[in-house]
């Protein structure tokens, strides 16, 4: 974060661990009110979303106000065959108990009722 803020970018991070930093950063770009960094963290996960992640990345996205982010996953849980892998992770379970209206909403949109 400290790098950001001296220099405007995102700073270099190792390939393997660049999700979870990212996630992490997210979470403190939020919180300092960072939100050139929250956009940047925001367009590097969507870069991530997959089934596997998906749930996870939903729950981060609604907890955090990232509107992008939560479009993007949305557009990924759209395919009935994607979200039926999706759904088996243990990522949608911690998403179903931590944001059930989301679930709701995620439900809508799949039946057309909500953009």
């Amino acid at each position: 974060m400290l790098h950001f803020i001296y220099t405007d970018a995102m700073p270099e991070i190792d390939k393997d661990d660049e999700l979870v930093i990212t996630q992490h950063l997210l979470v403190a770009a939020d919180r300092y009110d960072l939100e050139r960094l929250k956009l940047l963290c925001e367009q590097k996960l969507c870069s991530y979303i997959d089934t596997s992640t998906v749930a996870t990345t939903l729950a981060l996205a609604e907890q955090h106000g990232c509107h992008g982010l939560k479009k993007a996953c949305f557009k990924l849980l759209q395919s009935r065959s994607l979200l039926k892998i999706a759904m088996a992770t243990e990522g949608f379970d911690h998403l179903i108990s931590s944001c059930p209206a989301l679930i709701k909403e995620l439900m809508l949109a799949k039946v057309g009722a909500c953009p």
